[in-house]
């Protein structure tokens, strides 16, 4: 190629080098549940985009979170966790995983070294063999494996399904995650970024304030609430002073469960607004008034309005 061939003009008469070529992709990531998808979008993002509970199942649609590495913009598609379903809102979840995963460039399956291929990782490999994208096994919680079982882990579930690479690594101390996102630098295809280069998520606001909300009432009550909740942002004020008024309905199916959202003497309630306004303050960078209700709406999992504010199809039958 010649010199000329090289440069460019800048618009004012002056030669510049060509601009390096850009990567864009989208990489879903699938998993069993609370296989540590959410804290890996989070690390590989570098910021919270996905909630994050012990709870298994949080994740109820899919949460695109947007990093850039190199010349790269990878955009992660944080999926629901892939589970046997037994409810209408089951069966959105894993349609909406599944569907994820087959409109990705990549997919990029995580698996818990600790549990291994039981249970659900063992049908979600089953349920690769008919998805064609080029895919990636990423075996997460590797501090806490000896060598010699991942290893064994590795070769079971290549021998089950054709990934084109193996990751070892740790999405909560982030060993390993830089050579991942080396690679998928390298394979995504070439073009254009999709997104603003400072934009994270794809998640409007609004929902991403009721899913920080839905992760406080989690982590405060999971062991007390079944997943009868959803949370939805009904009021968005910016006001003069520079602060922002949010109010959010947290709705739940029986008056029990009502009971144990709002906690004697609202403290449970007070406890989740406090922790949800912290870091709704820190994302907005500004003060944040938040006023949290909580609702009964019986049958809620039946409401199509319901699936179609969390980003699901609702499912007929």
């Amino acid at each position: 190629m010649s010199e000329e061939q090289n440069i460019a003009d800048d618009g004012v008469g002056t030669p510049v080098a060509d601009a390096p070529k850009t990567h864009s992709g989208f990489v879903a990531l699938i998993g069993a549940t609370n296989a540590g998808k959410s804290t890996l979008v989070n690390r590989l993002v570098g910021a919270k985009v996905s909630i994050v509970s012990h709870k298994v199942q949080t994740t109820r649609a899919i949460v695109r979170g947007i990093a850039i590495h190199k010349n790269a913009q990878i955009v992660f598609m944080d999926t629901p966790g892939i589970f046997k379903p037994r409810r209408r809102l089951d069966r959105a979840m894993v349609t909406s995983a599944w569907g994820g995963a087959k409109d990705a460039d990549f997919i990029m399956l995580l698996i818990d070294s600790e549990r291994g291929l039981r249970g659900d990782a063992e049908a979600i490999l089953e349920g690769l063999k008919d998805v064609h994208q080029p895919k990636i096994l990423v075996l997460n919680k590797i501090d806490r494996v000896k060598p010699e079982d991942l290893l064994k882990l590795a070769q079971t579930a290549n021998e089950s399904v054709k990934f084109e690479r193996t990751f070892m690594i740790s999405a909560t101390t982030g060993s390993g995650c830089e050579d991942l996102m080396d690679h998928l630098a390298e394979v995504l295809p070439e073009g254009p970024w999709y997104y603003p280069e400072d934009q994270i998520s794809d998640l409007p606001m609004r929902q991403l304030a009721a899913e920080i909300t839905r992760e406080k009432l989690f982590l405060r009550l999971h062991q007390e609430l079944p997943y009868s909740s959803h949370v939805e942002t009904e009021k968005w004020e910016e006001r003069k002073d520079g602060s922002v008024r949010i109010e959010q309905v947290i709705y739940v199916e029986r008056d029990s469960q009502k009971k144990i959202a709002l906690g004697k003497g609202g403290e449970a309630i007070k406890a989740i607004s406090t922790a949800s306004r912290k870091e709704l303050s820190e994302i907005l960078e500004q003060p944040v008034h938040l006023f949290l209700f909580v609702k009964v709406r019986e049958n809620w999992g039946d409401d199509p309005e319901r699936f179609r504010e969390m980003g699901l199809e609702f499912p007929r039958g």
